[in-house]
């Protein structure tokens, strides 16, 4: 479970530095297109939301059992 949020947060990550740098390089007028910065911040809103419900469901509906029991922890050493 943890190793698919820390995908999931690198992904997410790479896709906000990807339109940040799409974006900034629209602005300066370095490669022309007409509506990438209102695309690129709606893919990001809707990215948002999704890792927003993602983190709803594996914090609600996908969480570990409280009453488990817990391995014991090491008692100090020295």
């Amino acid at each position: 479970m943890n190793m698919i949020r820390k995908a999931s947060a690198i992904i997410l990550s790479l896709m906000v530095v990807f339109f940040t740098v799409l974006s900034i390089l629209a602005i300066w007028d370095i490669i022309q297109v007409e509506d990438i910065f209102k695309k690129s911040i709606s893919t990001l809103f809707v990215l948002f939301v999704a890792a927003a419900i993602m983190l709803f469901l594996f914090a609600v509906v996908f969480k570990g059992d409280e009453n488990a029991p817990r391995p014991p922890k090491n008692p100090p050493m020295g």
